[in-house]
């Protein structure tokens, strides 16, 4: 399917179309069949058109660039797209021809319009076509087009010409044939044609043809003559440089010609003339057509520039889009994070509320075990009285610095009376972190226990967390070792006994039943003397219940907080946090050779090796004594070192090894001293507190103090309160001391 239309200066049915140049929006070939056309074409009568062949429109682009298909949009803005490629030209009529395939609208154009001259361009990269298998446009329109019409195809080096055939016959174009000239050859014949032409309008009146039989086909073809036997003459010398074009000409001669002009005979000069003329005004048309497709082109180029930055500026908004989107998504994807971390500080504050409820609901129960604790204390604990706090604030002066006569690492020690008896208030400091477990713990422990050599616990004060403890009048063993100020320094045989004492109430410690005690903080300072020099074990708050002894190689009971003091502190203790009642035997064994050097405990136990193994152990003793037993020191001194070893196994059995050992020497020594001095002094520890005379046969009573068994018998019958300190006895019950009685015969013994 194929449509045209045309656009022209005047009436279009005023001249036949003569001449018709196919060409193309651009290129050479275009150009090149222009110019020939209006060099070799000018003189022929009628009307020149430029042929067009344009595709039919299948889509209108739009602003942006887009090519939007003709069925998408409406007709009338198809037909205005149509229309504006249609309209190419001012002046000089153009005919723009829409079809699918070019030759095929050219041949109908060329039957339907019947135009005599048909021109078209070619290029000369014919094997460029051939080797891509090109269609040869200049062919097909060749074979395509009607006989009545002469085709020129003008090429870059020869003219292929097809001229029309004048029979009429209506044969085939099969049996038309086609020429190909070089256009010097075409120049020549052209200008024989005009030499005829020139000699026949110069013949008189009566000498030129009246038939008009004469046309100028007859004279083209005379001229075509006249040319071949100029050929046949050229043939015959070879060698000249025209030998090719002669040929092409005696080629062409074969052919009929069809004159170039209308078979109505020869025009005036002034119809050619103006013919050049319309023909000049048609090719300046054409190159001012031209410009404007230029112009256009140029427009559609700052228009295309226009939807180019459209374009980007739409790109950007998009990628702007994309940026905010993924800032979206990101700021989305924090929200939801935020709603998590929201979700679990929730939870875990709702665990921690949970576990701080049952935190203060175990507290509370503690709390309740605490009180029923004290309680049954103040029930089963005859000798162990509540005392009030205003009793406490009366007794202290309200707390006094004057009364305050030590501090320790969990309270201060006052010295006052209560119930006329001169007792030690230790308050437990307001600051420490675990006061009333400590507390408690000495509540329950001591007053539990009762023994000669352990401090005796008289009372407390739960509101304020005092405890009452029966008054020390000559201060701690380490007052009387290293704080010595111009009191006199202890009596060797002194710290034989003290030795042996502080021995026995560990002894007991351990043994008590159904668990044993660990006091883990044993130390000088905590060794207390009374007025007659009796040692006794005290602040046993840091003590440790163990369930069973078992073997040294178990662990027994493992803190996480290590309680004691440097020097004193068991080693394996330290690393492993392991306690056992061997423990105690390390810092026993540091407090023996103190007693007998009178030294600091750092570096004593090697300065104690060293001597023993050098044999200068005497060299060590503490100075402030000349007469010591030196035999007896040095094996007391191989005790403590025994009781100092690294690990728990290689210490001895305080029940089976220490303790009589001790008990040995302090026999010994007694002796030794008896037969030094027979005025000596009686043990205190010896003298019953009833009778005031050495006892035959001591026993323990509920107060922990021994008395003879037949005074503290009587005494019982008669009292419920204790014969030293006044308070009432929790029990009637008393114990034999088997030890102290071995001692006091050993005694008796000696000095007999």
């Amino acid at each position: 399917m194929a449509s045209s239309s045309s656009s022209t200066g005047g009436d279009p049915q005023a001249k036949p179309v003569a001449v018709a140049v196919a060409v193309r929006g651009d290129g050479r070939a275009s150009r090149r069949a222009a110019r020939w056309a209006a060099a070799n074409l000018a003189l022929v009568p009628g009307r020149v058109v430029l042929v067009h062949v344009i595709p039919p429109v299948s889509f209108v682009p739009s602003p942006s660039g887009e090519r939007v298909p003709v069925e998408r949009m409406e007709p009338g803005v198809v037909e205005m797209y149509a229309q504006d490629r249609r309209e190419r030209a001012q002046e000089v009529e153009t005919v723009v021809l829409e079809g699918d395939s070019v030759s095929e609208a050219l041949a109908r154009y060329a039957a339907e319009s019947g135009v005599r001259n048909l021109v078209l361009g070619s290029a000369c990269l014919s094997w460029f076509r051939r080797i891509l298998r090109l269609q040869n446009l200049p062919t097909t329109v060749l074979k395509a087009t009607p006989c009545s019409c002469n085709v020129f195809i003008v090429s870059r080096r020869q003219l292929t010409v097809k001229f029309a055939n004048l029979s009429q016959t209506g044969k085939s174009n099969t049996y038309v044939r086609i020429q190909s000239i070089s256009h010097r050859a075409y120049a020549l014949i052209q200008r024989n044609w005009l030499q005829v032409k020139h000699s026949l309008h110069g013949l008189p009146d009566d000498e030129t043809p009246k038939s008009s039989g004469v046309t100028s086909s007859d004279l083209c073809s005379q001229a075509c003559s006249s040319l071949s036997t100029s050929t046949n003459a050229g043939r015959k010398t070879p060698g000249r440089a025209g030998d090719k074009e002669f040929d092409a000409i005696g080629q062409l001669k074969e052919f009929p010609c069809v004159s170039l002009s209308s078979t109505e005979g020869p025009k005036p000069i002034d119809d050619v003339a103006k013919l050049r003329k319309e023909l000049q005004n048609t090719l300046m048309t054409y190159g001012e057509a031209h410009e404007d497709v230029v112009h256009a082109k140029k427009k559609i180029q700052v228009l295309s520039n226009d939807c180019s930055e459209d374009l980007k500026e739409v790109q950007d908004a998009l990628r702007r889009e994309e940026l905010l989107k993924q800032t979206a998504a990101y700021e989305k994807s924090k929200h939801f994070r935020a709603i998590t971390d929201t979700e679990m500080v929730k939870e875990a504050f709702t665990c921690e509320a949970y576990s701080k409820h049952k935190t203060e609901s175990v507290a509370n129960m503690m709390s309740t075990e605490t009180g029923k604790v004290v309680d049954a204390l103040l029930c089963t604990g005859k000798t162990c009285r509540r005392y009030l706090r205003h009793e406490i604030e009366l007794a202290t002066d309200n707390f006094s610095d004057a009364k305050k006569i030590g501090e320790g690492g969990y309270g201060i020690v006052y010295r006052c009376t209560l119930d006329h008896t001169e007792v030690a208030v230790k308050v437990i400091q307001q600051d420490s972190s675990d006061k009333i477990d400590e507390f408690f713990k000495e509540v329950e422990i001591l007053s539990q226990l009762h023994h000669p050599n352990l401090v005796l616990l008289l009372g407390f004060c739960p509101e304020i967390g005092c405890l009452v403890y029966e008054y020390m009048e000559n201060g701690s063993l380490e007052d009387q070792l290293i704080n010595n100020k111009g009191c006199q320094p202890l009596h060797w045989f002194m710290r034989f006994q003290i030795i042996f004492e502080v021995a026995r109430g560990l002894a007991f410690l351990h043994g008590t039943k159904p668990e044993p005690i660990v006091h883990r903080d044993l130390k000088p300072g905590n060794i207390l003397l009374d007025k007659n020099y009796v040692s006794k074990i005290g602040d046993v708050g840091f003590a440790k219940l163990i369930a069973d002894l078992v073997p040294d190689g178990f662990t027994e009971y493992r803190d996480t907080v290590i309680a004691g003091t440097l020097y004193y502190m068991d080693p394996e203790y330290q690393l492993t946090g392991t306690v056992r009642p061997k423990s105690d035997l390390f810092a026993l064994g540091i407090i023996v050779l103190q007693l007998l050097t009178g030294k600091h405990p750092h570096g004593l136990i090697l300065s104690a090796e060293e001597a023993i193994r050098k044999d200068t152990f005497s060299d060590i003793l503490d100075q402030s004594q000349t007469d010591w037993p030196i035999a007896e020191a040095e094996t007391l001194a191989k005790l403590g070192l025994r009781c100092t070893a690294l690990k728990c196994r290689d210490r001895p059995n305080l029940e089976s090894e220490v303790l009589p050992v001790l008990e040995d020497l302090l026999s010994r020594v007694t002796s030794s001293l008896k037969s030094r001095s027979p005025n000596v002094v009686v043990p205190s520890h010896f003298v019953c507190p009833i009778l005031q005379e050495v006892m035959d046969d001591p026993y323990v009573a509920a107060d922990g103090h021994t008395y003879e068994y037949r005074a503290i018998k009587a005494w019982l019958k008669k009292h419920k309160i204790s014969p030293v300190t006044k308070h009432k006895l929790p029990n009637s019950s008393i114990i034999p001391s088997h030890s102290l009685h071995a001692a006091i015969q050993r005694w008796k013994s000696q000095s007999s």
